[in-house]
């Protein structure tokens, strides 16, 4: 693990080598994780720690605000999270060869914004329950914006630590900050939704994994219509959950598009 100074800010970094270095042949995977709760942590057991024993390089990072990456008051907007990304990539050494961006709910959303403002740095997107559809968005602001106003001056926090629930209490703290202490949820509102002109323009391979009974479904169909290379798994029996509910069969999805990227030769279109 390590502290990575990008975009001015101190990020929280941990990269995961291939299995075999020697061989040369794998992918680059950079995880990106959902808002809130969510950190790089999600991703450690359930798919990093599989992709670098399967011969790819892993990189993982709390996003701004997130695990124990800096809590700066403001900038959660999109594009500030696109120049986040893209500044920690080079400043990682990672500038040079595209990577491919996994990103679970919101994290699919930031790798699809990047795929698009930076089409050189991407290889290829795994998004795994990406808020595409504005209803969806609608509901997510709302039910952020309730919890908002029930950790507000909270004492579960404390009654947690008190407890010894470390972790939970951990969590609903960094949710309070970053939900009443930062411009986060004002940010996300203030977000361009996508249009079906903007899937046509995404230009590399994309992956997308929904739950069966998940409301992003219309969405990444949408997608799917319009992207000229994406692919759509629909896992039977599950929603918005598909990471910890479907961590199995989203795995081998994952494993067998990162592998299929490695056999290939590395084309991107700008």
């Amino acid at each position: 693990m390590a502290e990575i100074l990008a975009n001015s800010l101190r990020f929280h970094v941990h990269r995961l080598p291939a299995a075999d270095p020697g061989s040369g042949t794998g992918a680059t995977a950079v995880f990106l994780h959902g808002l809130v709760v969510d950190n790089l942590s999600s991703f450690y057991c359930t798919l990093a720690v599989p992709a670098a024993r399967a011969g790819h390089d892993v990189v993982l990072y709390d996003q701004r605000g997130h695990g124990r990456t800096e809590r700066p008051p403001a900038g959660y907007d999109i594009g500030t999270s696109v120049r986040d990304l893209t500044a920690l990539l080079a400043a990682l050494g990672l500038g040079e060869r595209p990577v491919h961006l996994v990103g679970n709910s919101y994290g699919g959303t930031l790798a699809l914004h990047t795929a698009l403002a930076r089409p050189d740095l991407v290889a290829g997107l795994i998004l795994i329950e990406p808020p595409l559809n504005g209803p969806w968005i609608e509901n997510m602001l709302d039910t952020l914006s309730v919890a908002a106003l029930g950790l507000e001056g909270s004492q579960v926090p404390r009654e947690l630590a008190s407890l010894g629930a470390r972790k939970a209490a951990r969590l609903t703290a960094t949710a309070d900050e970053l939900l009443n202490r930062t411009t986060l949820i004002d940010d996300i509102a203030a977000a361009r939704p996508f249009t079906p002109e903007d899937f046509a323009r995404v230009r590399c391979p994309v992956l997308a994994v929904c739950g069966e009974h998940s409301e992003l479904v219309p969405g990444v169909r949408q997608l799917a219509r319009h992207a000229p290379q994406c692919s759509v798994r629909v896992v039977p029996g599950l929603g918005h959950d598909v990471l910890q509910g479907g961590t199995g069969e989203l795995r081998r999805a994952v494993l067998d598009r990162l592998a299929e990227a490695a056999r290939q030769p590395q084309v991107v279109t700008v």
